[in-house]
């Protein structure tokens, strides 16, 4: 086996000398230490660098700015691994990568570590949020819009005419593009309407599975311009429910882990939670929301928003003075999103903390 994915480079991502992240990324107040933070940390799997920078930080989500990472290593970051020390320098405060040097009995000390390629075994790299909680959501879940429902491959017909097929059976579609192998199944499920306009954002579609192309279809034979085209023929090869005919495909996007880091959006945002997956009416920590915002709102992968909850209105009339009076109550934050998959006019979500339940038609805006 080949020593070159053995390889890792640690990239100067996480050393003190980078500039500081530019203006409209950075929030406005100065960073506050947690109460009680180390001098340091040793890296060990199942950590997450918002988790590891909760230690260090009362705002976890704004470590970036802790590491001083510039733009373009807050769009392209290099990762750290298990076993690596993390230390906090509390002059800045700033955070870096070290080593411990001086023997067991000796106080603690650390020298900065620069750029330098190392072997590891088999060791992954941590990444910025658990992935466990939103894996399943980077393929299965779809978003599509009414174009693209009304352009996706359509099964016609199933194995032998089975109402219902399964992994191993063959199903014949049409409007499958010649050379794209892969697809994803589903059927539309429900439009995804935001709370207050009532305007579809797109539709939440039911994940089926994942079929392989066979056979490209072909239209009528030259020589018999009457005959039926003829559809293309797929392998179901994976499956989380039957698949029969009238279902829909669309192409099969290879799952993108976010390695992001977590930043505020670079423009003022606002918006809502639209939905809360599996159609619950509330949710909490490590669960996935989607909101009203994504590409044409300029939303991107990464982005961290605070979410807020309407109070609604308080009415009071003092005693025998005047009529009663109204207030609207201001909003009341409650927590934190992290956006991990973008479509066109909504996004996923990741709840990554929260002081009550997140619930349908609550606000997201700017952290």
């Amino acid at each position: 086996m080949s020593e070159i994915p053995m390889i890792r480079i640690i990239s100067a991502l996480f050393i003190g000398v980078a500039a500081l992240v530019p203006a409209g990324v950075g929030a406005a107040d100065p960073v506050r230490l947690a109460d009680n933070a180390p001098d340091s940390h040793v890296v060990v799997p199942g950590d997450t660098l918002w988790g590891i920078s909760g230690r260090f930080l009362r705002e976890p989500w704004r470590w970036p700015e802790v590491w001083r990472l510039n733009r373009e290593q807050i769009r392209n970051p290099h990762l750290i691994y298990p076993g690596q020390v993390v230390v906090l320098d509390r002059n800045g405060p700033t955070l870096r990568l070290g080593r411990r040097v001086g023997g067991p009995g000796d106080k603690p000390l650390y020298e900065k570590r620069f750029p330098q390629v190392y072997a590891e075994k088999g060791d992954e790299a941590i990444q910025s949020i658990p992935l466990r909680a939103i894996k399943p959501f980077l393929t299965e879940p779809l978003v599509v819009s009414a174009a693209d429902d009304s352009a996706a491959g359509i099964v016609v017909a199933t194995q032998e005419g089975r109402v219902f097929t399964s992994p191993g059976d063959s199903i014949f579609a049409t409007r499958v593009t010649p050379g794209v192998n892969f697809w994803n199944v589903y059927r539309k499920a429900k439009p995804l309407v935001e709370p207050v306009t009532k305007e579809v954002l797109g539709y939440e579609a039911t994940y089926l599975g994942q079929a392989r192309v066979t056979a490209e279809g072909s239209g009528p034979v030259l020589e018999d311009a009457k005959a039926a085209p003829v559809p293309a023929t797929l392998l179901v090869t994976s499956f989380k429910q039957e698949i029969g005919k009238g279902d829909r495909l669309l192409p099969a996007q290879p799952a993108e882990l976010p390695s992001y880091v977590p930043r505020p959006p670079e423009q003022e945002m606002s918006g809502r939670i639209v939905s809360i997956y599996n159609g619950v009416d509330e949710t909490g920590r490590h669960n996935v929301v989607s909101i009203s915002l994504g590409k044409q709102d300029g939303m991107e992968v990464g982005y961290v928003l605070a979410l807020h909850r309407n109070r609604g209105q308080a009415v009071y009339r003092e005693e025998n003075i005047g009529p009663a009076q109204r207030f609207s109550l201001p909003d009341q934050r409650y927590g934190l999103v992290f956006v991990f998959r973008v479509f066109d006019r909504v996004s996923y979500a990741l709840v990554m903390e929260s002081d009550g339940p997140a619930t349908v038609a609550d606000r997201v805006r700017n952290p």
